[in-house]
């Protein structure tokens, strides 16, 4: 019986995917990935389990084998990324996993990146292991987006989140602050800028609501997104709350290259040409967050900055929060003109889920072109 269809290794793997979405938000530049070891003559008694840590290190499967210990001999080892083979700021997971004395590895997808790109398998075969590939790859793929994105495509998995009325509107009149959904959608709010990397906003939203852009979900302070500001002519205020907490929480300005340096204390700024607008265009913000090894963005922006990014096609996935409010045509839509023409060139989009929270509905929708 193959992987594929072996009950067994389907249900371990799903454990390790499961702890894969751990390290969601806090692994960048590396991808996370969950490892769990099992022991065959065990009744396929689990031993040790890991994901990848805080920063990207530990690795996933040294986390598994050390917390097994001496039960890691002979156990079968569910990764969800091929183990990597090169030396780094850590030593290869695959002599880890051989001189652990690991006698299986189940691996859900292959690791496109260049240092490592089938020679995990290769070394694991070499040492004599039984490796199979391919197990749960789809739903590997997708925890990973974000890694795989900016290794192939050289940007990071953007996901637009927005709370608006039922006709889409996120305030009733310009520069008014005030609070669409509840307070059980505002917490879910948070806990998604916890499973990115990086959230992303422009002036317009900085202007109008001065927000702060942590997460303030009991307990998870700690993993607040890098906070990122399109900012083309350098006009963030200084007594806005995204410069007055940049010491202690890491904020980003990206701005125009002809704009000179900031002194706000803890702030950093990257530079780029603008467009013939005088705009940041969203492709250059990409490029240049992918180098900076961010892997996943969440956009939490105004209508304009969100349109430009559905028309730029960068939008992998949407969280829409949909309070049970009618506002009407005077009120301030989520994403304004997206600039196509044609119905062929309308960015689309397939719903993957949905659910309530208290009174309000939030709806999952995925890019159809946006597979890693």
């Amino acid at each position: 019986m193959t992987s594929k269809n072996n009950p067994v290794d389907t249900a371990l793997m799903n454990v390790a995917l499961g702890l894969a979405q751990r390290g969601l938000g806090n692994t960048a530049p590396n991808p996370a990935v969950g490892c769990v070891l099992a022991r065959p003559d065990l009744d396929h008694r689990i031993v040790g389990r890991g994901w990848t840590q805080a920063g990207g290190r530990p690795h996933a499967e040294t986390e598994a084998i050390r917390r097994a210990g001496d039960l890691a001999c002979g156990a079968t080892a569910y990764v969800t990324l091929e183990p990597c083979c090169h030396h780094g700021q850590t030593p290869p997971c695959t002599d880890a996993l051989i001189a652990a004395g690991i006698a299986r590895v189940v691996i859900a997808a292959p690791d496109p990146d260049d240092r490592v790109a089938g020679g995990g398998v290769e070394a694991l075969k070499n040492a004599g292991m039984d490796v199979s590939v391919g197990l749960l790859e789809g739903e590997a793929n997708r925890v990973n987006a974000g890694f795989l994105k900016r290794i192939t495509k050289s940007r990071p998995h953007i996901t637009l989140k927005t709370a608006t009325s039922l006709d889409g509107c996120i305030a009733t009149n310009p520069g008014q602050q005030q609070w669409i959904t509840g307070e059980p959608a505002r917490a879910y709010g948070h806990y998604l800028r916890a499973r990115n990397d990086a959230i992303l906003t422009g002036m317009g939203t900085v202007r109008a609501d001065n927000p702060s852009l942590t997460c303030r979900l009991p307990g998870l302070g700690h993993a607040s997104p890098i906070r990122v500001v399109m900012d083309p002519r350098l006009e963030i205020p200084d007594d806005s709350n995204l410069v007055s907490t940049a010491r202690s929480t890491p904020t980003w300005v990206i701005t125009g290259a002809d704009c000179g340096p900031c002194d706000a204390d803890g702030l950093s700024v990257f530079h780029l040409e603008l467009d013939t607008g005088g705009k940041l265009a969203p492709a250059a913000v990409m490029t240049l967050l992918a180098e900076q090894g961010i892997n996943r963005v969440l956009l939490e922006a105004g209508g304009k900055l969100n349109a430009a990014f559905l028309h730029a096609g960068l939008v992998d996935e949407i969280y829409w929060f949909r309070a049970p409010v009618v506002i009407g045509g005077d009120g301030v839509s989520a994403i304004e003109g997206v600039c196509v023409d044609q119905m062929a060139d309308v960015p689309g989009f397939k719903q993957t889920g949905s659910f309530s929270l208290g009174v309000d509905q939030v709806e999952i929708y995925e890019a159809i072109s946006s597979a890693p």
